[in-house]
């Protein structure tokens, strides 16, 4: 019951933390038949991004061992879920295509800045905000597939604790390395993000905004 809990204050907060819910009309497209794929694949990807970003980070800020040990940890657990993303895809007989990236991660980086700490700063911010859309995803899709895909949403759920540490861990880290309070950074990150999750999108993609 603790466990259970602790995972709804730590949702309970992603979803303070966010500055908008994902609109009704994003998780009917991804619950849509033709969708299927589509949201299997750019999970898949976005899995394999994140652990790509959190090396990133470790190959560039060698002295921060926090972020070292942080990074280490959660590269391995977005690796673990990629193989799981695909594995689920392998036993739908989903193909593993290439898809374009979506404009999210790429609006959020447009407003990074340019030298260090500040550049680590936001990267960091927008870590966090990566995670916890997508946690919140999650949460969102679980219930919708219950029905339709049990084995899908109980694997979804399986994922909610891990998605929300790592959220604490990039907030966390953000303002660890920053000497200023980032309070202000994450609101103007925050705004960027509901703009990108509300105005309408052309392509579907796990972190789509309202389908066009």
């Amino acid at each position: 019951m603790a466990k259970h809990s602790d995972l709804d204050t730590a949702l309970a907060e992603i979803r303070d933390f966010l500055p908008c819910p994902t609109p009704e009309s994003w998780v009917e497209a991804a619950v849509a038949d033709e969708n299927e794929a589509v949201l299997l694949i750019d999970h898949a990807q976005c899995e394999k991004k994140a652990a790509s970003t959190a090396m990133s980070l470790m190959y560039r800020y060698v002295d921060k061992f926090d972020l070292l040990r942080k990074m280490s940890k959660l590269a391995r657990e977005e690796l673990v879920h990629f193989d799981q993303v695909i594995v689920i895809m392998k036993d739908k007989g989903i193909e593993y295509q290439h898809l374009s990236a979506s404009r999210y991660a790429g609006g959020l980086h447009e407003h990074v800045r340019k030298q260090d700490p500040e550049k680590l700063i936001d990267k960091l911010i927008i870590g966090a905000y990566v995670e916890a859309r997508s946690c919140e995803r999650f949460e969102k899709l679980v219930p919708v597939l219950e029905a339709k895909d049990p084995d899908l949403a109980k694997f979804y759920y399986s994922l909610l604790k891990s998605e929300a540490r790592h959220y604490q861990d990039y907030l966390r880290l953000a303002q660890q390395y920053s000497e200023e309070d980032i309070a202000e950074r994450v609101a103007h990150f925050g705004e960027v993000e509901r703009q990108l999750i509300e105005s309408p999108d052309t392509e579907f993609r796990f972190h789509s905004g309202m389908p066009a």
